[in-house]
C-alpha cells in the first residue's frame, strides 16, 4: 500500500492510496472461506459449495466491500497521522477507466483543508458591553404585579382599565388560534386598549399586528407565529373576549411583607424593590453576556478575512445529507452556512491561540453548580455534596447533557477571554432601552 498526497493549492489537496493484491487479498479469501462453510446453494450440501462457484457469485461484491474497509481505515489514519485539518470529509474521485478486473488499485480522495490564520481580537474594537439596571418604572412594575399576585380575585362583566382579560386569537388564514392572557398596558397604543373598554365576555375584538406591541418579538408569545413572521406583520386578528378578572392588589403591610419572605425579613416596600433589583439585575447579566459574545462574534467574521475552500465544500454538500442536492441548492446552503462555518474556525483559532481547554473537572464544576441552583429553586438551600455528585454523575451519563454543557462551560471561558482582551465599551442601561439595542426600535 502506497498513500501520497499531492497539494492542489492553500485550501485543496488529493490523497491517493494505492493497493495491491496482498494488501486486501488475505482478508477477501477468508471472507470467501467463511461463505464456503455458510452458504446455501441449490444443488451443495452446506459447507460443500466449490470456491470456484462462491467466488462467481460473490467474489466482487466481497473484494468492493473489503476493499472499501481497507480505504476507510488506512485515509483516516493517514489524515490523523499527518494532522491534517480538514472542512467536510474527503470526497472519492470518479475514475472512468476503473475495473475490478485489475490486481493493483489507485483510489483518489480530494480535500477540502481548513484556512490558516490568525485572529486579533483588536478586530472587536468598539463593541459595547451593556450594564442592565432594573430601573424605577420596572420596580414599581414588579411590585404591583407580586401585590396583584396575592390580591383579591373577582370577575366582571365589563372590561376595565386595570383588568385582566382571558380569551383568544385567531385568523384563519394564517393558522392563527391562540389562548393568551394580558393587560390593557401591554399594548403600544393607548388607543388599542381603549377598544376593549366596556366590552362584554363573548365580544370580539380585531386588532392589526403591525405595531400592536412595544417588541415585535411579542407577536411570538401572544400569537404563536415564527421569528420569522414577526417582523412587520401586518394581519388583522380577532380577540374573543372569554373572562374578565379584576384583582385589587395586596395591601403593603407587614403581613404582606411577611408573607413574601418570612416573618420579619422586609418591613417595607424599599426592602421589596431591594431584592427585585438584585434578582433581575443577576437575570440581566446573563442577558447582557449573552448579547456581548454574539456582538464580538459578530465583528470578529466581519474583520477576520481568509478563503474556505468553497468549491470543494459545495460539491461535499451535494452528497453529505441523507438526500443529494443540485448544484444551485449546495450552492443556496453554502450561501446559507458559510458565516457559521467562518465562526467556527475563528473560535476554534482563538481556543488554540489562547489554550482554553475544557476539562472534566470544568464540565463537573459547572454541573455541579447549576444542579445546586435549580434545587435552590425548589427549596433545597443545602444539599450534601454526596447528593450533588451523584446527580452529577446521572447527568453526565447523558453524552446530549455533555454537549450541552460542553458548550456552556467554553461558552463561559469564551466570555471571560473577551471581558479581557477586547476593548469594549461598557454601557448602562434599562431593560427596555437593552431591548431597543438588541432587537431595534418596533
Amino acid at each position: 500500500m502506497n498513500i501520497t498526497r499531492t497539494h492542489i493549492d492553500a485550501l485543496n489537496a488529493v490523497v491517493t492510496i494505492e493497493l495491491e493484491k496482498a494488501d486486501y487479498e488475505p482478508q477477501v479469501e477468508k471472507v470467501l472461506k467463511s461463505y464456503v462453510k455458510n452458504a446455501s446453494i441449490p444443488g451443495f450440501r452446506k459447507g460443500a459449495v466449490p470456491m470456484s462457484l462462491v467466488k462467481k457469485q460473490y467474489g466482487k461484491a466481497v473484494l468492493a466491500e473489503e476493499v472499501n474497509k481497507l480505504l476507510q481505515e488506512n485515509l483516516n489514519k493517514y489524515l490523523t497521522e499527518e494532522k491534517l485539518d480538514i472542512l467536510g470529509n474527503p470526497l472519492p474521485k470518479f475514475n472512468e477507466n476503473f475495473t475490478w478486473e485489475d490486481e493493483t488499485y489507485s483510489f483518489d480522495f480530494e480535500l477540502g483543508l481548513s484556512p490558516e490564520f490568525n485572529v486579533d481580537l483588536g478586530a472587536a474594537k468598539g463593541v459595547v458591553r451593556y450594564k442592565i439596571t432594573a430601573d424605577d418604572k420596572m420596580l414599581d412594575e414588579q411590585v404591583l404585579r407580586i401585590r396583584k399576585q396575592y390580591g383579591k380575585m373577582s370577575q366582571k362583566e365589563e372590561v376595565g382599565a386595570d383588568d385582566d382579560l382571558s380569551g383568544t386569537f385567531t385568523n384563519t388564514e394564517k393558522g392563527i388560534e391562540n389562548q393568551a392572557r394580558f393587560t390593557l398596558d401591554v399594548f403600544k397604543d393607548k388607543n388599542t386598549a381603549k377598544a376593549f373598554i366596556g366590552k362584554k365576555v363573548g365580544d370580539v375584538v380585531t386588532l392589526n399586528t403591525k405595531g400592536l406591541f412595544p417588541d415585535d418579538h411579542q407577536l411570538m408569545e401572544y400569537l404563536k407565529v415564527s421569528h420569522d413572521d414577526v417582523h412587520g406583520l401586518d394581519i388583522n386578528v380577532d380577540f374573543t373576549i372569554e373572562s374578565i378578572t379584576h384583582t385589587e392588589p395586596a395591601e403593603l403591610d407587614q403581613e404582606f411583607f411577611d408573607k413574601l419572605f418570612g416573618e420579619g425579613n422586609a418591613s417595607s416596600v424599599d426592602d421589596i424593590k431591594a431584592r427585585i433589583k438584585a434578582d433581575a439585575e443577576n437575570q440581566f447579566e446573563s442577558q447582557s453576556n449573552q448579547k456581548f459574545l454574539n456582538d464580538v462574534t459578530e465583528a470578529l467574521v466581519a474583520n477576520t478575512t481568509f478563503d474556505l475552500p468553497g468549491d470543494f465544500l459545495k460539491k461535499w454538500l451535494q452528497q453529505a445529507g441523507e438526500q443529494p442536492l443540485t448544484a444551485a441548492q449546495a450552492e443556496e446552503e453554502f450561501s446559507r452556512s458559510e458565516k457559521g462555518l467562518r465562526y467556527q474556525l475563528i473560535e476554534g483559532r482563538i481556543m488554540a491561540q489562547h489554550n482554553l481547554q475544557l476539562t472534566f473537572d470544568d464540565l463537573k464544576s459547572h454541573t455541579a453548580a447549576v444542579i445546586r441552583r435549580q434545587m435552590a429553586q425548589f427549596g433545597q438551600m443545602n444539599p450534601s455534596d454526596e447528593d450533588v455528585d451523584g446527580i452529577v454523575a446521572r447527568v453526565l451519563s447523558n453524552q446530549e447533557e455533555v454537549r450541552r454543557l460542553s458548550d456552556q462551560v467554553m461558552g463561559e471561558k469564551m466570555l471571560n477571554l473577551y471581558i479581557e482582551k477586547v476593548d469594549a465599551k461598557v454601557k448602562e442601561v434599562t431593560y427596555d432601552q437593552f431591548v431597543a439595542a438588541t432587537y431595534g426600535e418596533h
